[in-house]
This record gives C-alpha cells, sequence and structure tokens, in this order.
C-alpha cells in the first residue's frame, strides 16, 4: 500500500534537512569526498569509453590515474609557481598602475581631479589598499588552506577517493537505484537522468571550455607579450564558468594592463583585445554549442544565486555543492510546474464539462 501524499513529503523534507545541515556541520570534512566525487563523475565518461575499447573497469582505472598523475605533476612543477609568481608581482605593482592612472587623469582632466578632490584622494589609495589587502589575502589563503592537514586532504584523500569512486561507479548507480522507493522509481530514474544531462552538459561541457579557453587565452597573451598573460588566462578560464563573466572580467583585466604596459602602441592593445573578440567568436559559435550544449537548464542568474548563496552559508563546501544542487532543483522545479499544469488546479474544470450557465442554455 502507498504511503499517503503527505507522509511522502515529510520523509522527503527530512532527507534534505539531514543533507544540509551534514553540508554545515561537516563542511571541511567531506570537502575533500565532494571534491573526489565530482572528479569521478567528470571522468566516468572516460572510464567508459576505455572500456568500450576492451579494458576492465579496474584497467581503465588505472591508466585514467596515471595520466591524472603525469597531468598534476606538470602543473606542480610548471605552471602553479608561475601563477604565484606573477600573482605575487601583478599585487605589487597595483600602487603604480593607480599612480599611472591618476597621473593620466590629472593630466587630461585637471580641473575635475584637482588636488582637494575624492577622486584623487580614493586613486592615492586604491594602488597600497590592493596591495595590503591583496597580500593579507595571499596570507591567508596560504595559512587557512595550505596547511599541514588541508594538503594532506587534499592531496591525499582526495586521489584515493576518486580512485575507489571512478572505479565503482556504475556499481554504486546500481545499488541506489536497487534502494528507490519501487512506487516512485520510474519518476525518480527519469527526474535523475534529467539531472544528469544538466549536469553533464553544464559541468563537464564548460570545464572543457574553461580549460580550452583558459589555455587559449594564457599562451595567447603570453606569446603577444604581455606581462601577466599566465594569471590572466587563468582567471579568465576560470570564470568562464559562470557565463559572460570569464570574458568581462579577463577582457577588463587583460586590456586594464595592456594599456598600462603598451600604452602609445594602440596595434599592441588592439591585438590583446583581439585575442579576446577570437576566444568568445569560438567559445560562442563553435565550443559551448558541441561541448555544453543549446539547453543545459541552467540559467545564468540562478546560477550567480546558487553559488553566491551556498557560498555564503555553507563557505567552500557550499560551492562545490551549488551547481548540482542548483541543477537538481532546476529539474525538479520544473517537473512540479508539468504536474501543476496537468491538475485541476491549473485547468480549473475538465474538458467538455459544461458551466452551469451553459447547462441552463442547453
Amino acid at each position: 500500500m502507498a504511503l499517503p501524499v503527505g507522509t511522502q513529503f515529510r520523509y522527503w523534507a527530512i532527507a534534505a534537512v539531514v543533507f544540509f545541515v551534514l553540508l554545515w556541520f561537516l563542511g571541511d570534512v567531506i570537502m575533500p569526498f565532494l571534491i573526489g566525487g565530482a572528479i569521478a563523475y567528470f571522468l566516468d565518461p572516460v572510464a567508459d569509453k576505455l572500456e568500450a575499447w576492451g579494458f576492465k573497469r579496474i584497467w581503465a582505472t588505472i591508466t585514467i590515474s596515471i595520466l591524472a598523475l603525469i597531468v598534476f605533476v606538470i602543473l606542480i612543477l610548471l605552471i602553479v609557481p608561475s601563477l604565484v609568481n606573477q600573482a605575487g608581482q601583478l599585487i605589487n605593482l597595483a600602487p603604480q598602475i593607480a599612480q599611472n592612472l591618476r597621473d593620466f587623469l590629472i593630466e587630461r582632466f585637471p580641473d575635475v581631479v584637482d588636488q582637494d578632490s575624492v577622486l584623487r584622494q580614493s586613486l592615492d589609495q586604491i594602488g597600497k589598499t590592493i596591495q595590503d589587502r591583496g597580500a593579507e589575502l595571499v596570507d591567508a589563503v596560504l595559512s587557512s588552506a595550505m596547511g599541514i592537514v588541508n594538503i594532506a586532504l587534499l592531496f591525499v584523500i582526495v586521489p584515493v577517493v576518486t580512485f575507489y569512486l571512478l572505479w565503482d561507479w556504475d556499481r554504486m548507480v546500481a545499488a541506489i537505484d536497487d534502494l528507490l522507493p519501487r512506487d516512485h522509481a520510474p519518476v525518480i530514474r527519469d527526474l535523475a537522468s534529467q539531472i544528469d544531462r544538466t549536469l553533464a552538459g553544464f559541468i563537464r561541457g564548460q570545464g572543457t571550455v574553461c580549460l580550452i579557453l583558459g589555455t587559449f587565452y594564457a599562451v595567447a597573451l603570453m606569446l603577444a607579450g604581455l606581462q601577466f598573460g599566465l594569471i590572466v588566462g587563468a582567471v579568465a578560464g576560470a570564470l568562464t564558468f559562470i557565463p559572460y563573466i570569464g570574458a568581462l572580467v579577463g577582457g577588463a583585466l587583460a586590456i586594464g594592463l595592456a594599456l598600462f604596459q603598451f600604452w602609445g602602441e594602440w596595434w599592441h592593445i588592439a591585438i590583446v583585445a583581439g585575442i579576446f573578440m577570437v576566444g568568445q567568436f569560438f567559445e560562442g559559435n563553435i565550443l559551448t554549442p558541441n561541448l555544453v550544449g543549446t539547453s543545459v537548464g541552467l540559467h545564468p542568474v540562478w546560477l550567480i544565486f546558487a553559488l553566491s548563496a551556498f557560498g555564503t552559508v555553507f563557505g567552500f563546501v557550499g560551492m562545490l555543492a551549488a551547481v548540482p544542487v542548483a541543477a537538481a532543483l532546476g529539474v525538479v522545479t520544473r517537473y512540479l510546474i508539468q504536474r501543476y499544469k496537468e491538475g485541476r488546479l491549473y485547468k480549473g474544470l475538465s474538458e467538455g464539462a459544461l458551466l452551469p450557465e451553459d447547462q441552463d442554455d442547453a
């Protein structure tokens, strides 16, 4: 006998509350497991492809792990030190950039930027503030996220969790499917399939777009001679995960630095701007349509809200959970709207039923 709707609702509500309570209290503990799960989810299609080529699951997992280890070592030895170095140089150069901006405004607009104006006083403080706060931010990140315990969690537990989750992924999915309540199993499977398509299109697709664009921006800007091309490319690529934000922030940062470095060499500045125009063309016409798809189901505003809300309430681990939770809520909301439009509350009287006055006329 099926449970009443009210009882079912209470059970699902309790499950949701337990999930958010665990996310609140165990955020730092479950963070490496969430990261490992996200990486395993990202790599599962690769393992499935290797299985289709004749690999056993264990050997497919080992092959992927070895390749991932090689990429990780290359990043640690070659790219990460350069990123940290350029970030430090950019923070230290901030006062000089603010000084040059102030001198430019004083030269072009002497009446606006006078000695006692608020704008000039603000510009005098911008560079020093960025330098001081930037150094404090770096110190805080290093002290909080790069402690011995967190290093052990991120660099030891995450690979182990990823390996075992990737190895057992199909068995876990089958075990979860076996636990579904029989009355609702078809609906839950359908909703889970829609959530999976949304996440696959966004996380896997958009993540690949971020890697490609970040690499393109970094390499192209460095070849163009931009002093901080690597870090600008990394920032633009990472923020591409949020639609439109990566291009706006990365483009503004790159062009601003190009104006500072190549002032008067307008063709050089045009090259930097052209790099972002080319990147946006390829993203909009080639990368996103083929890797992400035209209908992902995650509106940019909804995504930004989810990242902001979960990040504020649950911290960094909340930002990790924001995208899958936002995708799940979006799919469930569309399902509930569909059910609402099929019900009497939306349609009113059933088709073919006559109103009292119509019955009198008849």
